[in-house]
């Protein structure tokens, strides 16, 4: 009648948790760089190595939000705090930020990450700002 479903002792481990811990703490730094990426539909998050490799990333979506809570300050605290928790593991102490975007996370995001004991050293803005544009249409003739 189906299969049968085999209880594991709290003592044995399987081997799921334990490889995703090892694979975030293999990794030891002191310095890193943030990446916040905050538009209107989400916010993403990526930690980096001074050099600019990618350690660490995680976005609204992925911590399961969906539609429109996703671009909340709310999801967007939840990203740095998860990412705050991976970079203390790894040994992080201090980290410069980049912003770029305008949605509501960015300074959510921050915040929910510097409450894990990191200190931030600088803040930078890269959300790019037209200067003219495109070429206006022609105008209409009636």
């Amino acid at each position: 009648m189906g299969k049968k479903r085999i209880v594991k002792k709290g003592g044995e481990n399987d081997g799921g948790s334990r490889a995703s811990s090892s694979r975030a703490s293999r990794r030891k730094m002191d310095t890193g760089r943030l990446y916040v990426e905050a538009t209107y539909n989400n916010t993403k998050l990526s930690l980096t190595d001074a050099t600019g490799n990618v350690v660490s990333w995680s976005s609204s979506g992925s911590l399961g939000f969906a539609g429109a809570k996703k671009g909340t300050p709310f999801a967007a605290a939840k990203v740095g705090e998860l990412l705050g928790d991976r970079a203390v593991v790894m040994g992080v102490k201090e980290v410069a930020v980049v912003v770029s975007g305008v949605g509501a996370g960015r300074e959510s995001s921050i915040r929910a990450f510097s409450t894990k004991g990191i200190h931030i050293s600088s803040i930078k803005d890269t959300t790019p700002v037209p200067h003219n544009g495109p070429r206006q249409p022609k105008p209409r003739r009636v």
